[in-house]
């Protein structure tokens, strides 16, 4: 007889099974406080920081365009402290879907693992797509010209007259590649990460202080432009807009949670990773944001690639392609996070019955799931190939909100439920301040245009389908799942 739709984990088997999968043959503890918060950083310096910072401080709100990044960062923060207590209490793969299951229940479970699988694989789709720009855009400098039908995804328009993309060939190697280094391991995975994070870092700071010495202060006067008479378009409320524009630069910092289960003390690392890498971040989009409206007027930032903007005006050349290898390199670095942490979701799900065996495998040799990882990385390198990236990029950012805002709720949840538990990391100030997170998250899911939430509707009429006729039926109700 199947068990209930809301039959919940209990955590203690959790915590139990994550200490000892180390010891069966699963995953290799291999991460420590370094490169986890390397792991963030890799995540959220990516698209955002070389491309969002023009875009919002032409379109919405100026040289206030800090107050923005400060704003969505004071959010992702509270979000980020929700996560932290979570993996130090809950220290296993899965991020947002372990926890809700321990909280909410079986069924809410599948709904965000659900959709953690579609945020997930397109925008580490997404990315691709826009490292193969940024690919073509530095060869271009290097006198280098590959052929357009091969650089862009069927039916989109190329530089050539009269030429259309037959197959993003550069956007679907760069994920086979990447793929092929999660297969290997997890601490090979890891190292190369860590030094491409440290080069883009550099080359961030190089920026700032650079740019810093040709700042014209007239530039950020005024620092708020009024309000044109439309609700976002500056004033307050273009800051606003900004903020929640720019939000989505920080999408990447729960992929920190989903490694718990290869990190050293996870109760300690994991919470160091997250707020670390958070911190990092918001610091550099500040400094990278005041540099560019200092150096640039804010009205020709509307470009995608503000730097250079900034770069040209200061008049280095080298800077110039410096930048460029940078920003391949924080593509690159937000790819492997994607999909290092959607095969760890898939794992936790087929782990638990709701999808097939094959997710959960882990290969003897190499203590990762390579075989779900290569067909994960076969499906996400065909639609980074044929799809263009604001097709993708629609279909990122509902699901990462809806799995923020469920964070903040399983932690008030738990600590009614299992207040007894200890926590070696605890959110201060609740129920206030994931009450705060649930807020923040769901404005910002109401200001989305209608479109999106029909297609996140569309996707979870189908995961849902799966559910009923595969998940439910599968799923183990083995010791420790509470009814």
């Amino acid at each position: 007889m199947g068990h209930s739709f809301l039959a919940r984990k209990a955590i203690a088997d959790l915590r139990d099974g994550a200490g000892g999968a180390a010891q069966d043959g699963g995953f290799a503890r291999s991460l420590g406080p370094w490169s986890l918060t390397a792991l963030g950083v890799g995540a959220i310096i990516g698209a955002g920081i070389f491309v969002l910072t023009g875009a919002a401080a032409a379109r919405y709100a100026g040289p206030a365009v800090v107050l923005s990044f400060a704003l969505a960062g004071c959010a992702c923060a509270v979000v980020a402290l929700c996560y932290a207590e979570l993996a130090a209490l809950i220290p296993v793969s899965g991020s947002t879907y372990s926890y809700v299951y321990a909280a909410l229940g079986e069924i809410f479970a599948w709904i965000i693992g659900w959709d953690l699988v579609l945020e997930y694989a397109m925008g580490a789709a997404t990315v691709a797509v826009g490292w193969s720009g940024y690919l073509v855009s530095l060869l271009a400098s290097l006198g280098l010209h590959l052929p357009p039908q091969f650089t862009a995804p069927p039916g989109a328009h190329t530089a050539v007259a009269g030429v259309t993309g037959l197959f993003n060939v550069p956007a679907a190697g760069v994920v086979a590649v990447i793929t092929g280094l999660l297969v290997i391991g997890t601490r090979e995975s890891a190292r190369v990460n860590n030094i491409m994070v440290g080069f883009k870092l550099a080359v961030v700071l190089v920026v700032i202080v650079v740019g810093g010495l040709h700042v014209a202060p007239a530039h950020w006067t005024p620092f708020m432009p009024a309000n044109s008479g439309e609700f976002g378009h500056f004033g307050w409320s273009g800051v606003l807009r900004g903020a929640a524009v720019v939000f989505f630069a920080y999408i990447g910092f729960d992929a920190v949670s989903t490694a718990a289960q290869e990190a050293h003390e996870p109760q300690r690392s994991v919470p160091i990773g997250l707020v670390a890498s958070l911190a990092i971040c918001t610091a550099l989009y500040i400094g990278v944001a005041a540099v560019l409206t200092g150096v640039v007027p804010y009205p020709k930032l509307d470009r995608p690639d503000p730097i250079s903007a900034a770069i040209d005006v200061i008049g280095l050349p080298w800077l110039a392609v410096t930048v460029k290898f940078a920003a391949l390199a924080g593509l690159t670095t937000v790819i492997l996070v994607l999909l290092f942490g959607q095969a760890r979701i898939m794992y936790a799900m087929a782990s638990d019955g709701l999808l097939p065996a094959f997710f959960s495998r882990v290969n003897p040799r190499f203590r990762t799931p390579a075989a779900s990882q290569i067909l994960l990385g076969l499906l996400v390198a065909a639609v980074a190939g044929l799809f263009p990236i604001d097709l993708l990029g629609e279909m990122v950012s509902i699901g990462t909100l809806a799995a923020f805002a469920l964070v903040c709720v399983a932690v008030m949840y738990l600590r009614h439920s299992h207040p007894e538990t200890p926590r070696p990391f605890r959110v201060p100030g609740s129920p206030a301040i994931p009450t705060l997170g649930v807020l923040a998250c769901l404005g910002l899911m109401a200001g989305l245009p209608w479109e999106t939430w029909a297609r996140l509707l569309v996707w979870l009429v189908l995961g849902m389908a799966i559910y009923f006729f595969y998940g439910h039926r599968h799923a183990q109700s083995r010791q420790g799942v509470k009814h």
